[in-house]
């Protein structure tokens, strides 16, 4: 290959990674046209009606919660695995408290995000004070976050009835079911407003705000942020506080949409925020990407998904394909830095 013809090779890598989140949702979006069952009465594909991509939506809002905050760990160059047992801890949290003792929803939400981020504050000081990795750090995390869950929770599911001194004994309270029901006139759940007000919101922030400049700094170069004058261990408590926030909110909607609180809710959903954030542009190197690329990979992790079960595919195939889309996107990424 000459010289000019490896320009261009590279030109057009650079352009692939930069925009790969794009080009793939084109991709993916096109597939599930061609690939979705037809509606009966219309005999268009149902994957284009305007319910169907409601209820995408509303399918992975609380992936799209964790995905939020994971793409903050991730633009500073690290990597949060304990983000689907913080959702676990606080599901079962927030129904225990709201079904078991009776709290009324505005505190027992405030107690439950404020544990979300004081867990996340302990991720983020273990990995910038005590200088552990985020990946062992975390990971411990995950695992006594879910015990945490099963321990105040007596190892049940949070329902009514579940214990006899258990404060709803017939049904939850009422906003459960508001947060999973279409408000009027829009057609859209709270819980998926939650999520794209969030997201939204942390996209002026990374964009705009001092924090968004610090964290694209330190994942681009910790040592050189550092010399100049950024507090990286105030700002990586505060990034992994955030996270964890962010699986607090995400453990409030899934209690909602199960009615009860599950100890062993949220099991394996890091995989799919860190795929969505991954294949929507941001490196996993750190530094590079933004909160619109990962709302587009919430986007294509959710039509794959859904595309497979409207045509019947197993679980297990689903996996599959999940993990190949992670290699995928990381090769593309490794290959542009060579």
């Amino acid at each position: 290959m000459s010289s000019a013809d490896e320009h261009k090779f590279r030109a057009f890598l650079n352009a692939l990674d930069a925009y790969r989140g794009v080009a793939a949702f084109i991709v993916v979006f096109a597939l599930g046209v061609i690939f979705s069952p037809r509606a009966l009465d219309t005999g268009r594909p149902i994957f284009l009606s305007f319910k169907t991509q409601l209820d995408i939506l509303y399918e992975y809002c609380e992936y799209g919660l964790l995905a939020t905050g994971m793409t903050l760990v991730i633009l500073t160059g690290g990597i949060d695995l304990s983000v689907s047992s913080v959702l676990g801890f606080c599901a079962t949290f927030f129904a225990l408290l709201t079904i078991g003792y009776g709290w009324e929803i505005a505190p027992a939400a405030l107690l439950v995000v404020c544990s979300g981020l004081a867990m996340g504050a302990v991720n983020g000081s273990l990995i910038s004070r005590f200088r552990m990795q985020p990946f062992v750090a975390t990971l411990a995390m995950m695992v006594s976050a879910r015990g945490l869950a099963k321990l105040i929770s007596g190892g049940i599911k949070v329902q009514p009835a579940a214990e006899p001194w258990y404060r709803c004994t017939e049904s939850t309270p009422y906003f459960y079911l508001w947060m999973t029901k279409s408000l009027p006139g829009i057609g859209v759940q709270p819980c998926t407003l939650l999520f794209l007000v969030s997201i939204v919101v942390m996209a002026v922030v990374v964009k705009y705000t001092t924090y968004g400049r610090r964290i694209y700094a330190i994942g681009g170069n910790e040592e050189a942020a550092r010399l100049s004058g950024i507090r990286i261990s105030w700002n990586k408590v505060l990034t992994y506080a955030l996270c964890a926030g962010f699986a607090a909110l995400a453990g409030i909607v899934n209690a909602c949409r199960q009615d009860l609180g599950d100890p062993e809710a949220g099991t394996g959903f890091e995989l799919e925020a860190i795929a969505a954030v991954v294949i929507g542009g941001t490196s996993l190197m750190g530094g590079k990407g933004s909160m619109v690329f990962t709302f587009i990979g919430v986007l294509i992790m959710a039509y794959i998904n859904k595309i497979l079960s409207l045509n019947a595919v197993p679980i297990a195939p689903r996996m599959i394909i999940q993990g190949a889309i992670i290699v995928i996107a990381v090769l593309i990424q490794q290959q542009r830095r060579r």
